[in-house]
């Protein structure tokens, strides 16, 4: 049995000499309740962000197929509130996204006028 503590005592050792103390320190030895608080935190944050995973990623049945739910939640409005044209085209989702506008609608009324825009500018309704 000595001999065995003998030659854990000599890997120590030689850790310690390599890799420095902290390499053979028990990983509690630096512990405080200042480290257990955050860390309890740290728990809870992944708790929560793993509950919001799993409500994103949930699966509603319709009909005998399973839906995933953030498709309900999901407001697609494909009318542009300007011209009120629909559009299926990529581009214009970008420019929904950040003018609320279509692509057509930015390039007649908003480009190179984006400040006015942002202040609430909008054309008036032609009839």
């Amino acid at each position: 049995m000595s001999d065995k503590l003998n030659d854990i005592a000599k890997y120590e050792v030689a850790i310690s000499k390599k890799y420095g103390k902290d390499a053979i320190k028990h990983p509690k030895a630096d512990w405080d309740d200042e480290k257990e608080k955050d860390y309890q935190q740290q728990i809870k944050d992944l708790y929560e962000k793993e509950k919001h995973q799993q409500e994103k990623n949930e699966k509603i049945e319709i009909d005998g197929f399973l839906i995933s739910k953030k498709l309900f939640n999901k407001d697609s409005n494909r009318n542009c509130p300007v011209c009120q044209a629909y559009s299926f085209e990529l581009r214009d989702d970008v420019y929904m996204a950040k003018f609320n506008c279509c692509f057509k609608c930015y390039i007649k009324w908003v480009d190179g006028r984006e400040e006015r825009w942002k202040t609430g500018w909008r054309p008036k309704e032609e009839k």
